[in-house]
């Protein structure tokens, strides 16, 4: 099970990498994708799953009781190795991209101190120059008589009367279209296409990206373990089969979203893809259960 878990890790971020570098997201994103695509939840989804597959019946695992009280001690082990492994490998993506977050905030925040200091070449000789216009101005607009101050305001609300209501009209207008324009940009976030290339079924990226989270890692899950099988370095239960096919097919484990709270960094982008992941996750993980049992049966 370690070198079963430590291989769900490998090709899972070189799909991610893949991902990565087809998609192009933002520097900061990158390891959050790598570490969504490569860290299953090993622990509270299979404590949940495999006893409730015992309990089914026609379960090709044999007796309830044995079946599970011996799926807790799988899952339980596959719980604690996979905590070793997300908060060594994952942890370490989670915070490169906190440092390249914190890097490319400091690069914003330079370049927008550059452009508000652009009139430090102004002498207090200028200033006061400026100072001395703006009260020639103001003398002059105070000397004008009343009266043309009664006709430019009688001149600007009736134009304020009439364009009230047009204004009214195009502010509505701008709202929807702002509201439209701002629901595009979600859909069209690298977090969002990533997520949809790596589990959904929504769009283009969804069908591409499930050959590769929900396609190729089973696939590959399933090469293993019959192989690791045929040359005799597993047992002959099929439950323990079952649970090291399972865990080449589980959504992005729960705790890097604890890593992203951690390291103040792609909170809002993580919570975009375990919303996508985990919605696609129970289509996925009936499909290929019923797959890994009619297998084992």
């Amino acid at each position: 099970m370690p070198v079963n878990i430590g291989l769900t890790f490998l090709f899972g971020g070189i799909l991610g990498w893949i991902v990565v570098k087809i998609l192009r997201p933002k520097p900061y994103l990158e390891g959050l994708i790598i570490a969504t695509c490569a860290s299953g939840n090993l622990g509270n989804l299979l404590l949940i799953v495999v006893p409730a597959i015992c309990n089914e019946e026609g379960s090709p695992f044999g007796n309830r009781n044995v079946c599970s009280s011996v799926g807790l001690s799988y899952a339980s082990f596959s719980m604690a190795l996979g905590g070793f492994y997300i908060w060594t490998y994952s942890y370490h993506l989670v915070r490169s991209s906190s440092i390249k977050y914190k890097a490319l905030q400091a690069a914003e925040d330079t370049s927008e101190s550059k452009v508000a200091n652009k009139d430090f070449d102004a002498t207090p000789e200028t200033r006061l120059l400026k100072g001395e216009e703006d009260e020639q101005n103001v003398s002059v607009n105070g000397s004008l008589p009343k009266s043309t101050y009664v006709d430019a305001e009688s001149q600007i609300v009736p134009q304020e009367s009439t364009s009230h209501q047009d204004k009214s009209k195009e502010s509505s207008c701008k709202k929807i279209l702002e509201f439209f324009h701002k629901i595009g940009e979600e859909l069209m976030a690298p977090p969002t296409i990533a997520a949809g290339w790596n589990n959904s079924m929504y769009n283009t990226y969804t069908w591409r990206q499930s050959h590769s989270r929900y396609i190729v890692l089973p696939m590959i899950g399933i090469w293993i373990v019959k192989g690791a099988s045929t040359l005799g370095f597993l047992p002959s239960d099929p439950l323990y089969h079952y649970v090291l096919m399972i865990q080449f097919t589980l959504p992005p484990a729960m705790n890097i979203g604890t890593m992203t709270q951690l390291f103040d960094v792609a909170q809002e982008e993580c919570s975009v893809l375990f919303f996508w992941t985990y919605l696609v996750s129970a289509l996925a993980l009936t499909s290929w259960s019923t797959v890994y049992m009619w297998i084992l049966a």
